[in-house]
C-alpha cells in the first residue's frame, strides 16, 4: 500500500505546472488532494482530470494574499476530509518587472504583488495549516535558485524567495517538537507556464546550456521531489532547501 493512501495533502497553485503535476502524481498514490488556485478553469479542469482518473480532489478559488480566503479552505479541507497529512505551498510569481527593473527602479504596487504571493501568501498558509496537522505531518514550499544567489533586475523575486527559505527554516525550528518538518526546494529552469512568461516578459529564451545537465528541468522531476519530502522516506529531513537546478549552482 502507497504511504500516501488516504492521506490529504493541500496543494497551492495546483492548477497549472509543477503544482498540477504534484497533485496528480499524489492522487495517483491514494492520497486526497485539495486544490487551491486562482485560476477558475484550470482550477476545474484539475479536478475534472484527477476524478478521471481515478484519484479524489476538491479545487477552491483562492487568492493566498488574502488571508481569510487561505483560511476557509483550509477549514473547507478538513472539513471534506476530516484531517491534514501535508502541504505543498507552491503558489508563485514573478511578476512583471521581472528581469527589468533595478532596484531604484522597483515599482511600488510589483513589488506587493510579488512579496504577497510569493512569500505572504505562504505565511497565510502556515498560519492557517499548522493548527490542524495531524503530528507527524510534512510541508514542501516552493522557494527557488533566486532564494539561494541574487540575480541583477529581479529584486522583488529574488527577496520574496530568500523569505521563503527563512520562513521554512524557522517553521521547522518550531514544528520539529511535533514531528511535523518543514522543507522547501529551490527550481532552476523548470519547463512551466511561469517560465515560459518569464521568458516573454525578457524576450529572450534561457540557453540551459551553462547548467551541468544541459538541459531544462519538467514538472514531473519538481512533483517527484515533492512526493519524496512529504513521504516518510525523507522523515529525518526538516528546515533544508532542496536545490532541483540541473547543476545551475554546482
Amino acid at each position: 500500500m502507497s504511504s500516501f493512501q488516504d492521506k490529504v495533502i493541500v496543494i497551492t497553485g495546483g492548477a497549472s505546472g509543477m503544482g498540477l503535476a504534484t497533485a496528480k502524481l499524489l492522487a495517483s498514490k491514494g492520497a486526497k488532494i485539495s486544490i487551491a488556485d486562482v485560476q477558475e478553469g484550470p482550477l476545474k479542469s484539475a479536478v475534472e482530470d484527477i476524478e478521471k482518473a481515478g484519484g479524489k480532489a476538491i479545487g477552491t478559488v483562492v487568492d493566498v494574499r488574502n488571508r481569510k480566503q487561505v483560511e476557509a479552505w483550509i477549514e473547507k479541507t478538513v472539513s471534506s476530509f476530516g484531517k491534514l497529512d501535508g502541504a505543498a505551498n507552491l503558489a508563485g510569481v514573478i511578476g512583471k518587472q521581472n528581469n527589468m527593473a533595478g532596484l531604484e527602479d522597483i515599482d511600488d504596487d510589483d513589488w506587493d504583488f510579488v512579496i504577497g504571493v510569493n512569500l505572504r501568501g505562504v505565511l497565510n498558509c502556515l498560519r492557517a495549516q499548522i493548527p490542524h496537522f495531524n503530528d507527524g505531518a510534512s510541508i514542501v514550499n516552493a522557494a527557488s535558485v533566486a532564494g539561494m544567489i541574487g540575480f541583477k533586475q529581479n529584486g522583488s523575486y529574488v527577496a520574496s524567495k530568500h523569505g521563503v527559505v527563512g520562513l521554512t527554516k524557522t517553521a521547522a525550528k518550531e514544528l520539529g517538537p511535533r514531528q511535523i518538518r518543514c522543507n522547501c526546494f529551490c527550481p532552476g529552469m523548470i519547463e512551466t507556464p511561469m517560465f515560459r512568461k518569464s521568458a516573454e516578459i525578457r524576450g529572450t529564451e534561457m540557453d540551459p546550456g551553462f547548467v551541468a545537465l544541459k538541459r531544462k528541468g519538467e514538472a514531473s522531476e519538481i512533483a517527484n521531489l515533492i512526493e519524496w519530502l512529504l513521504s516518510s522516506g525523507s522523515s529525518y529531513i526538516t528546515g533544508t532547501s532542496q536545490m532541483v537546478d540541473g547543476g545551475w549552482l554546482c
